[in-house]
């Protein structure tokens, strides 16, 4: 037996998970005590061959062991690895371990446990020094580290030589365990050739500790690839806060210095003070756009809690609908139900305008006719010329009977002014409308036929489609429960379109020329209306135009069509009801003015015509010689006054239209046209005396007064000149006369109408000095 050389060192138990040896406690615990006091660079793998590299036998590695060399030496620290590669002991440490499985099992499980608290100090003491040093592998250590890995596990693909044997001596095994010194070195072993034959439990064991292995290396590869995937991470993100750190610390270095060789512009206070208010304008315009942005998301956001609301509160959608159904089937019926009736209605209307044009046409022509029959036949008397033929006395008893019908009607008045106490009324300013009780019966008959009629045209309709309260009843239901889809169809501008033809039934008996008609005021339609306007609670919807909008289309055509065809100007009632509907209709309901402009223009420019036709037609005022019209019973002086004071009427009447028809209009057909074409005439062919100045003062009563409201006025209108001249020469006539009286009434005449200049140089030249006080008065 060769020599054994003496031990310098124990064996080290292998940390790998497939190390096969075992050892005593007392040669594990020297073995963890070793491992404690051994220094940093001597960290990894346990060199278990120390013995055999000591005889100098050459280095064996062992297929299981090379894994587990691998294994340890990749867990070290990089500090760690790179002292014990520059060293060069890592490279040349080999582990042996003992050929005895029990003893393999027992030290495996042992070197798992130290391994594992070794473990956890190395990797508190990598990271610190890693910390500190922070020195990162780079990716060429790294690659090198994984090729010796691989390289490992290449080399034990062989058939392992360290199998168990039988121990034929138990008292070996007993000293073994007793002395680890007594162990008999590997050349002593017995070495088997041949594998031991194993029964299927060891064979079924063996596969399935081949198949953990296998299971638990791959666990651990992945394990170690994570393990240097976040220590790289760390080792970056240091780094980068380093770096970060140097650059601001050598930025704010940078930043102190301060280059005297840079030469900057010159700055002054206007530059500055420049930049500052370009920099405020821009940030005036910023907030404006801000403040607009705000204010439109403001709009939106109260918009959309409208629109939520709304939705919360809305009814059920089916209800919704079946309301919707509901109205739109009644407006359908509705309007087939006008439709079919506005052909009736429109017979009605023109019945009644025919029959009351028949009554206005019937009292023209027989004013006209008498006119002309009764100058005529003053004409003749004034001549003295007899008639001759058959033809001129047919003409002449025609004349006849017609002067003693019309004595016969005057009569009658007269007797009836005399019953009421009026005395001071004036021949001529009758209005002669007088009809025979057989054309007044034909014509009451004719107008209540008419009227049964227009009770008739919707006697076979139910109230919801001819009653004016129950329809608009039926819309103010729908603004009330759905305001928006109200407005949104704009009910207010169909609702005077489905109105018409209900009101003008209820129009078809209202005549605005006869002073007893029922006011607009006090009609069923012009109530119901305004009840339905006043429960708009929306201001400026159109709802508020409804009544004007009715007016406009309906009520001011008709009275349009009277006063085209049926008014007689010369008839003050007539003109005095006519007026009064006018303001009620011009000037109180005017709230929608584009459409009122263009109907109260129209109606305006038909007033002006027919009166303009009224003064060329029914004036008429005879000049007949002094000796003719002295003797104030002669036919010639009483027809000359009654045409006077016929057309002093319709002077007044014509005025009566101040405030309604503009001062221009009026004064070209009130002075123009009638005052100095007929009456100044007439005035200057008569006798002067207090009749004359009584006319004059009734001309100027019928004057208005806002004509002459300015104080500053000395001299009176241009238009009434003429008539101003004629009262200065009637003052002239009358003062040397007994009439002086009648002279302060014309001074009167002069002051009330602004002619203060002219009264004056009448006073001074009559030296009236008494009259001068009437002119300081005003």
């Amino acid at each position: 037996m060769a020599h054994r050389p003496k031990r310098t060192f124990r064996q080290r138990p292998a940390d790998s998970s497939d190390s096969d040896g075992a050892e005593e406690p007392s040669a594990e615990a020297g073995t963890r005590k070793e491992q404690e006091t051994s220094s940093p660079a001597e960290e990894g793998p346990p060199s278990g061959g120390g013995r055999a590299q000591a005889a100098g036998q050459p280095h064996r590695v062992r297929g299981a062991r090379g894994r587990g060399r691998v294994w340890a030496t990749s867990r070290r620290a990089p500090g760690a690895a790179s002292r014990a590669e520059g060293a060069g002991v890592q490279e040349s440490r080999t582990v042996d371990l003992s050929t005895d499985e029990e003893d393999e099992t027992h030290h495996s499980s042992e070197s798992k446990d130290d391994q594992s608290s070794s473990s956890d100090s190395s990797s508190s003491r990598e990271e610190k020094e890693f910390s500190s040093t922070v020195k990162i592998p780079d990716a060429a250590f790294i690659q090198a580290a994984r090729r010796k890995r691989e390289l490992a596990r290449a080399q034990g693909d062989y058939i392992s030589l360290d199998v168990k044997h039988p121990v034929t001596v138990s008292g070996t095994e007993r000293n073994s365990d007793d002395d680890p010194e007594s162990e008999p070195d590997d050349h002593e072993k017995r070495i088997p050739f041949a594998p031991k034959p194993q029964t299927l439990r060891q064979r079924m064991a063996e596969e399935t500790t081949s198949r953990n292995e296998t299971s638990e290396e791959s666990q651990e590869d992945e394990n170690q690839d994570i393990w240097e995937h976040q220590q790289m991470k760390k080792a970056v993100k240091i780094i980068e806060e380093r770096d970060i750190g140097i650059s601001h610390s050598h930025g704010s270095q940078i930043m102190k210095k301060f280059d005297t060789s840079i030469s900057f512009s010159p700055v002054n206070l206007e530059i500055i003070k420049k930049q500052l208010n370009t920099r405020l304008t821009l940030l005036q315009d910023t907030h404006h756009s801000h403040l607009r942005e705000y204010e439109k998301y403001m709009q939106d956001v109260k918009k959309s809690k409208s629109t939520i609301q709304h939705l919360e509160s809305s009814s059920n959608q089916a209800l919704n609908y079946k309301f919707y159904k509901s109205m739109k089937i009644y407006v359908e019926n509705l309007i087939d139900c006008l439709n079919g009736k506005i052909i009736n209605i429109q017979e009605i209307e023109s019945s009644m305008h025919a029959l009351l044009l028949k009554q206005a046409m019937t009292f023209m022509k027989r004013r006209q006719d008498e006119l002309k029959h009764e100058s005529t036949y003053l004409q003749q008397l004034s001549c003295k010329e007899e008639t001759s033929t058959n033809g001129s006395l047919a003409v002449d008893e025609k004349t006849q009977w017609i002067l003693e019908e019309i004595e016969s009607r005057r009569t009658q008045r007269r007797q009836a002014r005399v019953l009421s106490g009026n005395c001071n009324h004036q021949e001529g300013t009758s209005s002669d409308d007088e009809l025979s009780s057989a054309e007044m019966t034909d014509f009451q008959k004719s107008q209540d036929d008419i009227l049964q009629n227009q009770k008739k045209v919707f006697e076979d309709v139910h109230d919801d489609f001819c009653n004016i309260q129950n329809i608009l009843l039926k819309f103010q239901q729908w603004r009330e429960k759905f305001p928006d889809s109200y407005y949104e169809a704009f009910i207010g501008l169909c609702i005077p379109k489905l109105l018409n033809p209900l009101i003008r039934v209820q129009l078809i008996h209202w005549n605005p020329l006869k002073l007893d008609s029922i006011d607009l005021k006090q009609m069923p339609w012009f109530t119901s209306v305004e009840e339905f306007m006043e429960d708009s609670k929306k201001e400026d919807s159109s709802d508020k135009k409804i009544l004007s909008a009715v007016i406009n289309k309906t009520v001011i055509p008709r009275l349009t069509d009277f006063v085209e065809f049926i008014w007689d100007p010369l008839s003050t009632s007539q003109t005095t009801s006519l007026i009064t509907h006018c303001r009620v209709i011009l000037e109180e309901h005017s709230t929608c003015e584009n459409e009122v402009s263009k109907s109260k223009q129209d109606l305006l420019k038909s007033i002006v015509s027919r009166m303009k036709k009224a003064i060329e037609d029914d004036v008429f005022i005879p000049l007949y010689p002094k000796s003719a019209i002295e003797n104030k019973t002669s036919p010639h002086s009483k027809f000359q006054e009654r045409q006077f004071w016929s057309g002093l009427k319709l002077f007044s009447n014509i005025l009566l239209w101040n405030g309604l028809l503009s001062d221009d209009t009026l004064q070209e057909l009130g002075l123009g046209k009638l005052l100095n074409r007929y009456l100044i005439i007439a005035l200057h062919n008569a006798i002067p005396g207090p009749d004359v100045v009584k006319k004059c003062k009734q001309i100027t009563a019928c004057l208005p007064e806002k004509w002459f409201e300015n104080s500053a006025m000395r001299t009176s209108i241009p238009q009434l000149e003429n008539f101003i001249q004629f009262l200065l020469q009637s003052a002239h006539k009358l003062s040397g006369s007994e009439f002086r009286d009648e002279v302060k009434e014309i001074i009167l005449i002069l002051v009330k109408i602004k002619a203060l200049n002219q009264a004056e140089s009448f006073i001074e030249e009559y030296h009236l000095d008494h009259l001068k006080s009437l002119i300081k008065e005003v």
